[in-house]
């Protein structure tokens, strides 16, 4: 498993200027053979191509051979990016007014960007808390570093492969790749079914219950703002709009964070594995009314689904996803069955209208999603019919 450790960088102020002359220095670069890229191939930039065109260039403007070819990939993974969001339908259609701007000019890089370092550019010594880098202005060593002990343990273990500099907020931090060996998956005793929502975070069969509803609050207040701040039409104001919306993912990053945490733990210590909801599509598939639609197209469904996995993944629980149809509508009596939307009269209530069972509706579906793992497992584990 490819895990990303953060580790905060404490350099002396003549290390941070040369740090801060490099990332400006291999952006303007990006940007002009990005520049170079989209007149000669377009949007479909050749990374060998690319480099018979740029890479003399770079060298000459006394760039290392590392770094040269780190700039030269850059440029081609923004461009393949590109055209995977515009394949996706991302971007919109093919006479929408973000398409049209996106394919109509190179590619910018802000002069902040992270770039990429490998163990050619950057050796770490762990035992001493520093890194030796390169820069511009030559080789900078002894350049301090700080981390949790987990984090430490983890770089000294598994880091593999490259690291990305990043300046953010005006601190400088290293973002090193880590190569987590899998634990093997347990055999689960049973599954705890999660409903994901809007109301409610995450509901699971056993009816613990990580309401959203803080999390609702704050994303309509940070909408507020949003709209106060849109309508001054500034320059101040479009950055502070840039700097809302970093820390309003940032939030929301954590909340699920710290949800999916929970939720993975409580699998672990009882020995059961996980039954999510597939909700692939889900807003093509729902209809709301029209002052909700940001609403739902902004929560972080996937997110968290994403994060629920790769921990239960590190902590060898199982996941297992399933049909998401109707498992707030659906009786949880396995003699009963009843499926009607009349079953659910409000959106925190379930009563069946024919057998009368009644209970909290996101537990309710919690407890379909734990039945259909249930019968999916049993069907997947279920041996081959021996020949005739």
């Amino acid at each position: 498993m490819k895990l990303v450790v953060q580790i905060k960088l404490l350099p002396t102020p003549e290390q941070a200027a040369a740090l801060e002359a490099t990332l400006r220095a291999v952006n303007e670069a990006a940007a002009r053979v990005s520049a170079v890229a989209f007149e000669h191939f377009g949007l479909r930039a050749s990374e060998r191509e690319l480099r018979k065109l740029c890479y003399g260039e770079l060298r000459a403007q006394g760039f290392g051979a590392q770094a040269a070819q780190h700039i030269i990939k850059r440029v081609v993974d923004a461009y393949t990016a590109l055209r995977g969001g515009i394949r996706s339908g991302r971007l919109g259609g093919p006479q929408s007014k973000r398409r049209c701007k996106a394919e109509s000019k190179p590619i910018g890089f802000r002069p902040d960007a992270a770039h990429i370092y490998d163990d050619r550019c950057l050796s770490w010594q762990i035992d001493a808390r520093t890194v030796s880098i390169w820069t511009i202005k030559g080789r900078v060593k002894r350049v301090r570093f700080t981390g949790s002990a987990n984090q430490l343990k983890q770089l000294a273990e598994y880091r593999k492969g490259e690291s990305d500099l990043v300046f953010r907020d005006g601190m400088w931090f290293l973002v090193a790749t880590l190569e987590v060996p899998d634990p093997e998956p347990f055999e689960p005793a049973d599954w705890i079914g999660v409903d994901r929502g809007v109301v409610n975070l995450a509901t699971t069969s056993d009816g613990d219950n990580h309401q959203g509803r803080r999390l609702d609050r704050y994303r309509r207040r940070q909408a507020r703002k949003r709209a106060e701040l849109q309508a001054k039409k500034s320059r101040s104001a479009r950055q502070l709009l840039k700097k809302r919306a970093r820390r309003e993912a940032r939030h929301a990053t954590h909340v699920n964070h710290r949800t999916a945490k929970r939720v993975v733990a409580v699998a672990a210590r009882t020995g059961r594995g996980i039954a999510l909801e597939d909700l692939s599509g889900i807003r093509g598939r729902v209809t709301v009314p029209r002052d909700q639609r940001a609403r739902l197209s902004g929560w972080p469904f996937h997110q968290l689904g994403e994060f629920i996995a790769y921990k239960a993944r590190r902590m060898g629980v199982p996941v297992l996803q399933v049909d998401a149809h109707y498992t707030s509508q659906t009786c949880p009596i396995p003699w009963c069955g009843h499926v009607a939307r009349a079953n659910r009269p409000d959106r925190d209530t379930f009563r069946c209208r024919r057998c009368g069972f009644a209970g909290p509706a996101d537990v309710v579906a919690g407890i379909n999603v734990r039945n259909r793992a249930r019968s999916a497992w049993v069907f997947v584990n279920m041996p081959d019919p021996a020949p005739t």
